[in-house]
């Protein structure tokens, strides 16, 4: 199993009502991301608006390319696009800064 850490920003004036979005993740949102190998999905947020995404998955490049081919994720990803800074016209589950592993503690 595959641990992928991510970064994204997350605008200064969006913060709240990204977290509100957060609290009520449609559920067939939920459904294609379990479908699709996305575990232990987490998101961490700074005081700034910088997110840390955090993920388990056997194969990363395969649930993400599952993921391109939902529906429910074209309309997420259209509705995010607007909280997020430095995109440069990317959907923002294409836009994140992925991040090396450099240690694990098991």
């Amino acid at each position: 199993m595959a641990r992928i850490g991510f970064l994204l920003k997350v605008k200064a004036d969006r913060l709240e009502e990204y977290k509100t979005r957060h609290q009520a993740v449609w559920p067939d949102m939920l459904q294609a991301l379990r479908e699709t190998g996305w575990h232990n999905y987490s998101l961490f947020m700074r005081e700034d608006g910088l997110l840390f995404g955090y993920l388990e998955t056997e194969d990363f490049d395969a649930a993400r390319a599952g993921m391109a081919t939902r529906e429910v994720n074209a309309r997420w990803q259209a509705e995010m696009a607007p909280f997020f800074e430095a995109l440069a016209g990317k959907r923002p589950d294409e836009g994140f800064i992925r991040l090396e592993e450099v240690f694990h503690l098991d």
